[in-house]
């Protein structure tokens, strides 16, 4: 396991350092929205995060690519260490305009 993505439960740093270690990243912000869900029964099964990635790695791949790219990556986490994951996956140009 890689010490960038360990196993426990994840915050908002483990995600973007996992994120940073499998993708070539230009860009990349990650926000624990957790206390926007706190009550909802999603909440005690994991974390609620926000990612805007730019990477290379996108150019040329449709959405849904691009987010299995992500999911990928975060895998391990899924579904008891991050409940939700809301994506904005660009390339650099896009990010761009």
């Amino acid at each position: 396991m890689s010490p960038a993505c360990p196993v426990d439960a994840p915050d908002a740093a483990a995600v973007e350092a996992c994120l940073r270690e499998g993708l070539p990243v230009q860009a990349l912000a990650v926000r624990d929205d957790s206390h926007l869900h706190a009550g909802h029964a999603g909440a005690r099964e994991g974390r609620h995060f926000h990612v805007r990635i730019v990477s290379p790695a996108f150019l040329g791949l449709p959405r849904l690519a691009r987010h299995r790219l992500v999911y990928d990556r975060l895998s391990r986490w899924m579904p008891r260490g991050i409940h939700a994951l809301a994506l904005e996956t660009l390339t650099p140009d896009e990010a761009s305009r």
